[in-house]
């Protein structure tokens, strides 16, 4: 019996199985990022959750227990998200997530800035309490 030499490989099973690891990791990914600033949101009876309109775009901002500052799950400090606030459009959706430890100063100072740029359209994170 004579064997075959082999000049190349099929590579085409071998992209498959690439693609659908490449779909589970940008999957899982999508869902670890999620909560990735550990902020201990305060209880309210009336909390419903929000979700922006088709087109609207949406913005997070959050303050940790410590003060600081992130838009976006990125660490900022208060200057740079009073020039990201200036990029900002009135018809955006602004989350506001505020840990329930931090100092209520840090708060209005975020609400005083949105004011003063007149984004209105600003919902306060909380969780719903029984």
């Amino acid at each position: 019996m004579r064997l075959k030499r082999i000049d190349s490989i099929n590579v085409l099973p071998f992209i498959d199985i690439m693609l659908v690891l490449l779909a589970i990791v940008l999957t899982t990914a999508t869902f670890i990022s999620q909560g990735a600033i550990k902020v201990a949101l305060p209880e309210a009876k009336t909390a419903q959750p929000q979700s922006p309109a088709q087109g609207q775009k949406r913005y997070e901002i959050a303050v940790d227990e410590n003060g600081g500052f992130f838009l976006d799950k990125e660490a900022v400090n208060f200057y740079t998200l009073l020039m990201r606030m200036d990029s900002m459009n009135r018809a955006d959706m602004i989350v506001i997530r505020a840990d329930k430890s931090s100092r209520f100063a840090d708060f209005i100072k975020i609400v005083d800035a949105l004011k003063e740029r007149k984004l209105e359209n600003v919902s306060i994170a909380a969780i719903k309490s029984e």
